[in-house]
C-alpha cells in the first residue's frame, strides 16, 4: 500500500508507543530512532533528545513516526532524524510533502530557535537542500545474515570470497568483541583511526565521543577487534594490558539492534591494511551477529554520483554482495528559510576564502 495524503496532524509519542507502531506494520527500528539512542545524545556535548513524533491522516490513522535530536551550529540549531522518518506504508512524493509542511509548522512553534530539520527521503523536490557540511548516500551494501553461513559466503563478490577464504587460513590474527574495553585500551584503537583518516583524509571527533557510544548505548554498540598474533598467541608485548592478546591492527564500533546490526565507525593500520584484518574481521562481525539471531547487516554507504566522497569505501563493501542497496537519502528541509539562506551563503564564502589559500 502506499500513502497519498495531503495533510497530516503531528502528535508527540512515547517511546515504547513508536517501537509498537513500527513492528506493527512489520518494519525493523533504526537504532538511531529508538530511545536507546537518547542516552547517547544527552552525552554528547550540546546534543540532546528533542523528540518522539507520530504522523496521523484526516482518519486519524497513523502512517509515520520520526525521533529528531537537536545538534548544535555555530550560532543556530537544527534537528536531524537519522534514519527516519519511518513510514509505516509507502510514501509518495505528496505524502511526503504533506510531513515537511507539518514538520516545518511544530517545530516553528514548539522551537522557534530551530533553523531546519533535516530528514530521509525517497523523493527529491524544491522545497528542500542538501546537506549543509555533512554527508549523505543513496546507496549501501547489504548482508543477508538469514541464510547458512556456507551462503552467506557465496553470495560475495568472487574477490572478496578469494580473499576471504584465503585470510581465513591466516592463524596470525585474534579476532573477539571487546565492547567491555576500558577508556585506557580504547586509545589503542583510536591512535589507529587517527591513522586511518589521516591516510583515507577525513575528519574525526574526540574519543570520548567514539568511548560514549560504546558505553551509553550498552548492548546495541558492540566494539569488534582483530589482533595480530605470533604462534604462541601473544606478540612481544604479550597482551595489550587489559587481557585481549596481540596488538590491535583493526577495530570496527558496529551497532546491533532490533536484529539489524551496522558498521558506524572503525580503522585500520598498515599491519591491518596489508593483511586484509578488515575484510577478516568483517566476517567475524557478521557470522558473531547472525548466531544471536541478526537478520541483516547494513555496511552504511558506498559511494554513488550522490556521495563521490564515499568511493574509497565502495569497492571493499562490495566485496560482501554483488550490488549496492539503494536508501533514502538525507535532505535538510528550511524551518527558517532566511536564516538557512544565510547559513547557505556563509558557507559559500568560507569555502571560496579556504579554497584561495
Amino acid at each position: 500500500m502506499t500513502s497519498s495524503l495531503t495533510a497530516l496532524r503531528l502528535e508527540p509519542i512515547a517511546g515504547d508507543a513508536f517501537e509498537t507502531m513500527v513492528h506493527d506494520a512489520g518494519h525493523t527500528v533504526p537504532v538511531e530512532q529508538a530511545p536507546v539512542w537518547d542516552a547517547f545524545d544527552a552525552a554528547i556535548a550540546g546534543r540532546s533528545p528533542w523528540g518522539r513524533l507520530a504522523a496521523y491522516d484526516a482518519h486519524d490513522r497513523p502512517v509515520a513516526v520520526v525521533a529528531l535530536s537537536e545538534y548544535p551550529g555555530r550560532g543556530f540549531s537544527y534537528l536531524w532524524a537519522k534514519h527516519g522518518p519511518i513510514w509505516l506504508e509507502t510514501p509518495t512524493a505528496d505524502a511526503e510533502r504533506a510531513l515537511r509542511v507539518a514538520l516545518r509548522a511544530y517545530i516553528a512553534k514548539q522551537a522557534p530557535r530551530i533553523a531546519f530539520v533535516r530528514l530521509h527521503m525517497h523523493h527529491d523536490a524544491a522545497d528542500v537542500r542538501p546537506l549543509l557540511q555533512s554527508v549523505t548516500y543513496d546507496e549501501t551494501v547489504e548482508v543477508d545474515l538469514t541464510p547458512a553461513e556456507d551462503e552467506i559466503m557465496l553470495a560475495m563478490g568472487k574477490t572478496g570470497r578469494k580473499k576471504l577464504r584465503r585470510t581465513l587460513r591466516d592463524e596470525g590474527f585474534a579476532l573477539s568483541e571487546e565492547s567491555d574495553i576500558s577508556r585506557e585500551g580504547f586509545e589503542e584503537l583510536y591512535g589507529i583511526y587517527r591513522e586511518t583518516a589521516e591516510r583515507d583524509g577525513f575528519g574525526i571527533y574526540p574519543a570520548d565521543v567514539y568511548f560514549s557510544m560504546l558505553t551509553t548505548l550498552g548492548d546495541a554498540a558492540r566494539l569488534f577487534v582483530a589482533r595480530r598474533v605470533d604462534a604462541a598467541g601473544t606478540d612481544a608485548a604479550g597482551t595489550d594490558g587489559k587481557g585481549a592478546p596481540g596488538r590491535a591492527v583493526s577495530w570496527v564500533l558496529s551497532t546491533f539492534y532490533d536484529g539489524v546490526g551496522q558498521d558506524y565507525y572503525g580503522g585500520s593500520n598498515l599491519e591491518g591494511f596489508e593483511t586484509n584484518a578488515a575484510l577478516r574481521l568483517k566476517w567475524h562481525i557478521l557470522i558473531s551477529l547472525k548466531a544471536e539471531g541478526g537478520t541483516r547487516y547494513d555496511m552504511m554507504g558506498v559511494g554513488s554520483a550522490k556521495a563521490p566522497q564515499l568511493m574509497g569505501v565502495r569497492q571493499f563493501k562490495l566485496q560482501f554482495a554483488d550490488q549496492t542497496t539503494p536508501v533514502d537519502p538525507a535532505w535538510d528541509v528550511p524551518v527558517k528559510p532566511l536564516t538557512y539562506r544565510i547559513l547557505t551563503w556563509a558557507l559559500a564564502a568560507k569555502r571560496l576564502v579556504q579554497g584561495r589559500r
